[in-house]
C-alpha cells in the first residue's frame, strides 16, 4: 500500500483517515467556523414557518434549501422565496428540477438503480436541468442544488463564461453520494461551491476530507429514516472543530417522505420545518456548552448566495 499512499501524497491528498482529528484552521470568509442550514424548505409557506420558529427560539438561519425542484414551483412562488431570503439575509438554495426519478426510465426506481435517482439521463435532460438553473437565476436565485456531476461541470463553465451569475453558489447534494477526499476534491475542481458529505461518515473520515478541500462542507447531524435514521448531536462540537467551515443541517427521523412536495403536503412540511429549528436550537445550546469558543456566523454574511431582487 505504501506506493499508493506515496502517489496520493504527491497529489496532495490524505494518505489515510485522520485518526488524530486535527483542528481545521479553515474558515468562512467572515472568520466563522459554522453556520445553520434548514433543509426541505418546500416553498414560501414552509419558509414562513421556519422564519417564525427561528424568531421564537432565537436560532440564526444562514441557508434554507429545498428538494422538490425549481420546476415544481410557480414563478410567483420562487419570487416570494427570493423576496423573503433577500429581506432576511438568508441564502435560498433550490434544487434543479429534472432528475432520474421524474424521468420516464425505470432504472432509477429499481433496487439496483436507486443511486441514479437524482442524476440526469440523456442530453435533453441535461439541457432541461441547465434551463431550470437559468430560469431560477432570472427569478433572483443565487444558490442552486445539484446532484449530477456533468450538470455541475457545465454550470461551472457557464459561470466562467458569464452565462450564469458569477456569484452563483453551486451546492452539491448528499444524493451525489461521495464520501472520500479524492471524489470531493474533483467536484471542487469542476465548480462545486459547497458539498453535502454523506451523513454517516466518521470523524476521522470527515477530517481527512477537510484536509483535501477548501470549500465549505454541509453535514446532516440527523438523518431521515430513508438515509439510515441517525442522530449525532453530541458529536457536533467535534464535527465543527475538525471540519470547519461547515453548515450543520437537520433531517428528522420518524417523518414522512416529502419529495416531491406541494400543497397536499404543505402542512406537514411546515411542521417539519419548525421541528428542524427546534433541532437547531438544541445544537446551539450543545455547542455553547461543549465548544464555547466555536465561531458562528452572524446574520447575512456577504459570501452567502442571498437572492437578488429585480
Amino acid at each position: 500500500m505504501q506506493e499508493v499512499r506515496e502517489f496520493l501524497k504527491k497529489m496532495k491528498l490524505p494518505t489515510r483517515d485522520a485518526y488524530d482529528l486535527p483542528s481545521s484552521e479553515k474558515r468562512f470568509p467572515d472568520g466563522a467556523q459554522w453556520r445553520v442550514e434548514i433543509p426541505t424548505c418546500e416553498g414560501p409557506r414552509v419558509f414562513e414557518a421556519v422564519l417564525d420558529e427561528s424568531r421564537k427560539l432565537g436560532v440564526p438561519v444562514h441557508r434554507v434549501s429545498q428538494g422538490s425542484g425549481i420546476m415544481l414551483q410557480t414563478e410567483d412562488e420562487v419570487r416570494e422565496m427570493v423576496r423573503m431570503g433577500s429581506k432576511e439575509g438568508i441564502e435560498v438554495c433550490l434544487f434543479v428540477g429534472p432528475r432520474g426519478t421524474f424521468d420516464i426510465g425505470a432504472s432509477s426506481q429499481s433496487p439496483e438503480g436507486k443511486v441514479l435517482a437524482y442524476r440526469l439521463r440523456g442530453a435533453d435532460q441535461l439541457v432541461y436541468g441547465l434551463e431550470d438553473l437559468r430560469r431560477g437565476c432570472e427569478l433572483g436565485l443565487r444558490s442552486v442544488l445539484v446532484a449530477d456531476e456533468g450538470l455541475l461541470w457545465v454550470a461551472g463553465e457557464m459561470k466562467k463564461a458569464g452565462k450564469l451569475p458569477s456569484e452563483l453558489v453551486l451546492k452539491v447534494s448528499i444524493r451525489a453520494s461521495h464520501g472520500n477526499p479524492a471524489s470531493i476534491k474533483l467536484l471542487e475542481n469542476i465548480g462545486a461551491s459547497t458539498y453535502n458529505v454523506i451523513g454517516d461518515l466518521t470523524l476521522p473520515q470527515l477530517a481527512a476530507i477537510r484536509q483535501a478541500v477548501d470549500i465549505p462542507l454541509d453535514l446532516y447531524v440527523e438523518l431521515s429514516d430513508g438515509f439510515g435514521g441517525i442522530a449525532r448531536y453530541y458529536e457536533i462540537p467535534e464535527i465543527i472543530r475538525v471540519t470547519a467551515p461547515v453548515y450543520i443541517k437537520f433531517g428528522t427521523m420518524n417523518a414522512p417522505r416529502l419529495y416531491p412536495s406541494g400543497k397536499h403536503l404543505e402542512d406537514v412540511a411546515a411542521k417539519l420545518g419548525r421541528e428542524r429549528i427546534h433541532r437547531a436550537r438544541i445544537t446551539v445550546d450543545l455547542v455553547r456548552r461543549y465548544y464555547p469558543d466555536a465561531i458562528l456566523s452572524g446574520t447575512g454574511p456577504k459570501d452567502l448566495g442571498i437572492p437578488k431582487l429585480d
